[in-house]
């Protein structure tokens, strides 16, 4: 596991001092799926409540493991900001928020698979 705080990374001059000992990145590897977490994201488009405080990235290099576990996430989801695993040109996407009101973003980068 691994962790950096705000306070650690270049975008520290960017915000308060005060909010420097957020967690902006944790780190896990579980043979092909990494999964990383964030503090409050800093979208100015939402605010700070409850629920929506942090995200869980999954990055993994099987795409049928990351349609399982995508799958079984979006039971529920909240469809306003629901975006199905997706092409882009950094690989497949998709990001949900789920029953429990967790955000989700999942990435298999382009050419794994």
């Amino acid at each position: 596991m691994r962790l950096t705080r705000l306070g650690d990374s270049p975008m520290r001059g960017q915000l308060p001092p005060e909010k420097h000992d957020r967690i902006i990145n944790g780190y896990l590897k579980s043979g092909s799926f990494e999964m990383s977490a964030t503090d409050w994201m800093a979208s100015p488009a939402f605010d700070p409540v409850q629920g929506n405080t942090s995200a869980i990235f999954v990055m993994g290099d099987q795409i049928d493991e990351l349609k399982s576990a995508f799958g079984n996430l979006a039971e529920g989801a909240d469809q306003s900001s629901f975006q199905d695993l997706h092409e882009l040109p950094i690989g497949t996407y998709g990001q949900l928020t789920d029953k429990f009101g967790v955000q989700w973003i999942f990435l298999m980068p382009q050419n794994q698979g």
